[in-house]
């Protein structure tokens, strides 16, 4: 039964949900939440996947006990006192195994996620380091300035971080178009979004054809150049950024452009790279993202909800 139940999880988590949730509205009106959102999906999916294979090779190292297993414990961690001495604390409790389990798969994934991200680390120092040299810095928009004609608009993010200006961009954008589209860039620096990046990116590369992992990697990255446009509303209005938007995404291919997922050359994050259409219609409409947070619970409870139902009660 605890087999059945943690493969129902996968399931859900890892085909149903995703399909229903790429393109919500709901999570682009809280675009920085509804990327938590889909992390904390991904979380689930495997610390379940862990489990699963755990309880697959294992069938009766672990015994459910109810919810009460946890109580128990709490009872172990001296939340509810101590148990009478020569008793047990309480049935049930998480097998050593399973913690074993999720700690050493845990650092697995985190250490993918660090190889990842140091990979990306280099590609950003070496396209900063061209950019010192060839770039030239423009006090006024706070940027280095290329000298190319095809329009573009990026930032490098990290620690020395870059906002690059071409100078088609100069040549095609009015002031106030430039410093909406500036202010998205900044936004991404002071949002960290590389770093929301990460996980989904080496989620995506374990597991590219699952629909969590491929709907996923795309979502985030919409939902970061969301979180990002509504920064750049704090200094520029909506119209401003959406012709913004709209001009550099038909004046051509945007070099900062990865393929299709908004990953830049060289980990840039460019203003016009991803979903420009369902920015643009968002921006349009009115109220967008000013709704509550409905989802920080959802966001809490999905990483521990396998471990959870495996503790459940079962007939």
């Amino acid at each position: 039964m605890t087999l059945a139940v943690l493969c129902l999880h996968l399931l859900v988590t890892g085909v149903l949900l995703p399909r229903r949730l790429a393109g919500s509205v709901r999570l682009q009106a809280r675009p920085a939440a509804g990327a938590a959102l889909w992390l904390a999906l991904m979380a689930s999916f495997t610390v379940a996947l862990l489990l699963t294979a755990h309880h697959a090779v294992e069938p009766f190292a672990h015994r459910p006990a109810g919810l009460l297993g946890l109580l128990g414990l709490l009872d172990l961690l001296g939340l509810f006192g101590h148990p009478p001495h020569g008793e047990p604390a309480g049935p049930g409790l998480p097998h050593t195994h399973d913690w074993w389990l999720l700690t050493v798969g845990g650092a697995l994934f985190a250490a993918l996620v660090t190889a990842v991200g140091l990979r990306t680390g280099r590609d950003r120092r070496r396209h900063r380091a061209v950019l010192d040299v060839v770039g030239v810095p423009d006090r006024r928009w706070d940027a280095l300035v290329l000298e190319h004609g095809r329009p573009t608009v990026y930032c490098l993010p990290g620690r020395r971080s870059r906002v690059v200006l071409s100078r088609g961009a100069l040549r095609l954008l009015d002031e106030r178009q430039l410093a909406a589209a500036v202010a998205h860039e900044h936004g991404h620096i002071r949002g960290r979004h590389h770093l929301f990046r990460l996980p989904a990116d080496t989620f995506a590369l374990l597991l590219g054809p699952l629909p969590l992992a491929r709907l996923g990697r795309s979502e985030v990255a919409l939902l970061l150049e969301m979180a990002a446009d509504d920064a750049a509303l704090e200094r520029a209005s909506r119209d401003e950024l959406a012709s913004a938007l709209c001009a550099l995404a038909t004046s051509g291919p945007d070099p900062a452009a990865g393929a299709g997922n908004g990953n830049g050359a060289g980990g840039a994050l460019g203003v016009a790279s991803t979903g420009v259409l369902a920015r643009v219609r968002r921006l349009a409409r009115p109220g967008s993202g000013r709704r509550r947070p409905v989802w920080r619970f959802g966001v809490s409870v999905l990483p521990l909800l396998p471990y959870l139902l495996v503790c459940a009660p079962h007939p």
